[in-house]
């Protein structure tokens, strides 16, 4: 715990949409003496989400601001070394996001982000996750919709099943609502860049341990209908099935031989035939600078839904995990996942690691490995449900 430094937590990209309804979360839900502060490259936006955020505390009318910008390392650094725990918004990360983790690494400081791009989290470990464990700095991405609800949901999953046979996991996601500007381009970055993405993959496995005497695997499955569900099952290519890979790996809770499966879970085949034609379609255009630009200018960063059309949004994960001769059927819910639910997973995984009893861990590691039940705890209490069905 670094004590001496004047913030315990920092937020970056507080001028952004998802940034600012992370700061409202926090404005709300920050306990008493909680020194924070927001970080930004724009003074004029930054004071202006501050006068937001005295609306509802007016205490937060002298709320610190941190100018700080992706291209001037001395004023990350400077952020960096002032804070215990910085939260990152600003994407896509692949272009933006490297300087800061850099100087949280260097600086022994925890970061946070709600990055889903697995090209940007294989090139963090690459480059930042040793001088993270020389420093003692936590690295934890994918603290949003990618992939909270998926990490902790199979946790929860999996601490229901015998840990002395081996333990296989199925998840199921459905949706209801806007994805978020930051998630959008972040997609569209992410496939145009897939040959630049396995490379990074691969460098990672040349360095990256794997654990011993244990199997852990995250295999793509097969487009079919689930009986546990009630729709088709459809093949998810996110950054998910990486993220609880690495936190079985880090666990022996999952067991000696553990294998997780992610999905859509979509109701009708129709949907799904022209969904795929839909996905194919898109990766062609995003090969094409012309139309990747075009793409990229149907929803612009800074904008959102309204506060009436994001209380109609839901999600829906639910779980089937089978081990030792038993089944379980678990379910994580809430409400809107591009916007509210991803700014207050952000929120409360940063305030977890600024204030909460956690185990010892360093360099980059998954939510669950780094925050585990005190997390899980935290969401329940914020209103994100985990159950058993």
């Amino acid at each position: 715990m670094r004590d001496d430094r004047p913030h315990d937590l920092v937020l970056f990209g507080a001028t952004g949409f998802t940034g600012g309804l992370t700061a409202e979360y926090l404005a709300r839900h920050a306990p008493a003496g909680l020194r924070w502060a927001l970080a930004g490259r724009n003074p004029a936006r930054l004071a202006a989400v501050r006068d937001r955020l005295a609306a509802i505390d007016p205490a937060l009318a002298d709320l610190p601001l941190r100018t700080a910008d992706v291209t001037d390392p001395a004023s990350l650094r400077a952020v960096a070394e002032g804070a215990r725990v910085v939260a990152s918004t600003v994407g896509p990360y692949v272009h933006h996001g490297e300087p800061l983790v850099a100087a949280c690494a260097a600086a022994g400081t925890d970061y946070l982000d709600i990055t889903g791009e697995p090209e940007f989290v294989d090139r963090m470990y690459v480059r930042h996750h040793a001088e993270a464990v020389r420093t003692g700095a936590r690295l934890v991405h994918a603290c949003g919709f990618d992939s909270i609800p998926h990490d902790l949901g199979v946790w929860y999953t999996v601490k229901q099943l015998p840990a002395d046979g081996p333990i296989a996991v199925d998840g199921f996601v459905r949706a209801g609502g806007r994805f978020s500007a930051g998630t959008y381009h972040s997609a569209l970055t992410a496939f145009s860049r897939m040959a630049e993405a396995s490379r990074a993959a691969q460098e990672r496995r040349a360095v990256e341990q794997r654990p011993e005497g244990r199997r852990v695997r995250a295999v793509p499955g097969k487009v079919g209908r689930s009986a546990e569900v009630g729709a088709w099952a459809v093949p998810l290519p996110t950054i998910d099935p990486q993220v609880v890979r690495r936190s079985a790996a880090a666990r022996p809770e999952y067991g000696p031989d553990f294998r997780y499966r992610h999905f859509a879970a979509v109701k009708r085949l129709p949907t799904v035939l022209a969904a795929g034609a839909g996905l194919g379609g898109l990766l062609a255009l995003t090969r094409l600078p012309p139309t990747r630009r075009w793409l990229m200018g149907r929803l612009a960063s800074g904008q959102g839904p309204s506060a009436q059309q994001r209380a109609k949004s839901w999600f829906r994960v639910r779980f089937v995990g089978t081990g030792g001769g038993r089944t379980v059927l678990t379910e994580v819910a809430g409400g809107d996942p591009g916007y509210d639910e991803t700014a207050k997973m952000l929120a409360e995984s940063a305030l977890c690691l600024a204030g909460d009893d956690l185990p010892a861990t360093a360099g980059q590691v998954t939510p669950v490995t780094a925050m585990g039940d005190a997390l899980l705890e935290r969401l329940v209490r914020a209103g994100i449900a985990f159950r058993t069905l």
